[in-house]
């Protein structure tokens, strides 16, 4: 892991961000004795968090594509 002061973070920021983000690597910034760190965020699958319900369909699938539903709603629409 790469440290740097904030001295050095201003100067080269864009530099710095930029080997962060190709590199995968983290930078810590030691600031009046204490340690921040800058470092890549994987993005999140929000598709992950999904839990698979199969008893929630009481039929099969390949027969809600011929459903039609104009007897049910009222499409008078001014």
């Amino acid at each position: 892991m790469r440290t740097v002061t904030p001295t050095e973070l201003r100067k080269n920021i864009y530099t710095i961000l930029d080997d962060i983000l190709n590199k995968d690597m983290p930078v810590e910034i030691i600031r009046n004795g204490r340690r921040l760190r800058i470092e890549p965020v994987e993005r999140e699958n929000k598709l992950k968090n999904l839990v698979r319900r199969p008893e929630c369909m009481a039929c099969d699938p390949g027969e809600l594509v011929s459903v039609s539903w104009e007897a049910e709603v009222k499409l008078d629409l001014p």
